[in-house]
């Protein structure tokens, strides 16, 4: 029979990932920073790292067995006895068994019990982190308020290179240790995702290969960094960020009408990440056209969505982000986005590619403002977004009185 310890304040969780020996790390920067953890491994994470080690750094035993300890419920006592749990690193199948309240395992059963703040730090190969299964499951597990922490960018197990590698140790314990951050608490910001359609006739239409990741990412950060957030968004398959309020639309012009539905009320930035049509067809056809040899398409420019909000009386005083999504070298890219600064009257251009930006997880952009140029490294859209969010931020600061 294996006791465990009432003192353990910090539920350390390792699940069956190559990146579990980093859970040593994790487990020992924690420890030296006078947190009591109490590991949860499951069985099969036991190949990867010994539970020896673990025990060792924590000075309480590694428990796994989901009957094993004691009189009454030990799922029940851990969650009841730990102020905070972390799960890291955390497999795609652990990810998925916690989306869907699963609970065969001491692990998930913990963390179906357990009251307070959740945070998990996924690792796993890129394809599995973007396949559309998961990126569902990563979207309720925030919905229901649990920290993702990643994953990043970078080198995996098999030598390939993307979005699935876990969080350096340092930055898993600074962050859990910090809590998530709330320090957007009482501003708002109006943010606008995803491609707008444009209809020739009833079956047909005119569109781009945005999936609106990029502005469900800043709405969602937004929002569990306490902002009121409503987000305008074209046609896309993805989940609704906890907290946020969603307008949908189809096209550019309902998309203006929108936003400036929105500015109706204070708001204190504008976050245009949408990849909006710049022409719709001149007629729209009320009966599908029928094949008749060539077919000749005429197409109107479609109001400049960015540059016409901007001006607006209503955006007066509010913080301006725009997207430039580009092709060509870095030099030609942030070129282009120091003449769409001043020509749109935006506070912030975000300069990125459209091979490293369109339907991947990641994005490497250019931050291209009047007093500077800031080039960041590949990362995901989440981390991204907390950049943006970081940076306006400073910009609130420093323009207070």
């Amino acid at each position: 029979m294996t006791s465990i310890n009432d003192d353990a304040n910090l539920l350390l969780g390792v699940s069956a990932s190559v990146a579990a020996y980093k859970a040593a790390e994790i487990a020992r920067l924690l420890v030296k920073r006078g947190v009591r953890v109490q590991v949860v491994m499951t069985r099969r994470a036991r190949r990867f790292l010994g539970a020896e080690t673990l025990s060792a750094i924590t000075s309480n035993p590694v428990l796994s067995d989901l009957f094993g300890a004691g009189p009454g419920e030990l799922h029940v006592t851990l969650a009841a006895r730990a102020q905070r749990m972390l799960i890291a690193p955390a497999t795609a199948d652990t990810l998925a068994r916690l989306a869907w309240g699963r609970a065969d395992d001491l692990l998930t059963a913990t963390a179906l019990c357990f009251n307070g703040p959740l945070a998990v730090a996924p690792a796993m190969h890129p394809r599995m982190w973007s396949h559309p299964a998961t990126e569902r499951n990563a979207a309720l597990l925030r919905a229901r308020s649990v920290e993702l922490l990643g994953p990043a960018h970078g080198l995996v197990a098999s030598g390939d290179i993307g979005v699935g590698r876990l969080l350096e140790p340092e930055e898993i314990v600074e962050r859990v240790l910090a809590g998530p951050k709330r320090d957007l608490i009482g501003r708002r910001l109006i943010v606008s995702a995803g491609p707008t359609i444009e209809d020739i006739d009833p079956v047909r239409f005119v569109s781009n290969r945005s999936t609106g990741k990029m502005g469900f990412a800043i709405a969602a950060q937004a929002a569990r960094r306490g902002a009121q957030v409503d987000l305008v968004t074209g046609p896309v398959a993805l989940e609704t960020p906890n907290a946020v309020r969603r307008h949908d639309v189809r096209s550019a012009l309902q998309m203006l009408e929108s936003l400036n539905s929105c500015l109706l009320q204070p708001a204190d930035a504008l976050v245009m990440t949408a990849a909006v049509g710049d022409f719709r067809p001149k007629e729209l056809h009320t009966e599908k056209l029928k094949r008749a040899g060539d077919f000749d398409l005429s197409l109107i420019e479609n109001p400049d969505l960015i540059a016409t909000l901007a001006a607006s009386t209503a955006a007066r005083g509010v913080l301006k982000i725009a997207f430039a999504l580009e092709t060509g070298s870095d030099a030609g890219i942030i070129q282009r986005a120091r003449q769409k600064l001043e020509r749109k009257g935006v506070d912030l251009v975000v300069a990125n590619r459209a091979d490293e930006a369109l339907a991947t997880d990641a994005n490497r952009a250019h931050l291209v403002s009047r007093a500077d140029v800031r080039s960041l490294p590949s990362m995901s859209k989440f981390a991204l977004a907390d950049t943006l969010l970081d940076w306006a931020r400073e910009r609130w600061h420093s323009a207070a009185p």
